[in-house]
Formats: structure tokens, sequence, C-alpha cells
């Protein structure tokens, strides 16, 4: 009776795992394909770097801050 429990339990842990591995395998695909791109550019003013996302874009230049861009 307790090996036939424990056949039965051993069947439905391999089910499980060939059946969720495929799932698993895809958020790792996921993951390594969302690579961080963020690019750094120096203000004008401050010559500090600034990533381009958090930047202010004004005539083809970016500024830090309001401040760097008000004293272009």
């Amino acid at each position: 009776m307790i090996f036939k429990i424990l056949a039965i339990a051993a069947v439905l842990f391999l089910v499980y795992i060939i059946l969720f591995k495929k799932d698993r395998e895809k958020n790792v695909t996921k993951k390594e394909d969302e690579k961080i791109e963020d690019v750094m550019v120096e203000c004008p003013n401050c010559k500090t770097f600034v990533s381009k996302k958090e930047a202010i874009l004004s005539n083809g230049h970016f500024y830090c801050s309001k401040d760097c861009l008000l004293k272009k």
C-alpha cells in the first residue's frame, strides 16, 4: 500500500517537473532579454553626467537640471 502511494507521488512529481520546466526556462530567457540599457550624457554647463532618461533635452543638448538649462 505504501509502495503504491510512493509510486503515485513519484509519477505526479515527474509530471509536475516536466510540465513546469518549460515555464521556468521561458522566465529565464525573458530576464536575459530585459537588459538594462541606459546611456549617460554630459551636461554642457556643469559637466556632470546624467542618465539620458532623466536628462532635459533642449536644442539638441542634454541638461542635468532646469537650473543648468536656464544658465545656458
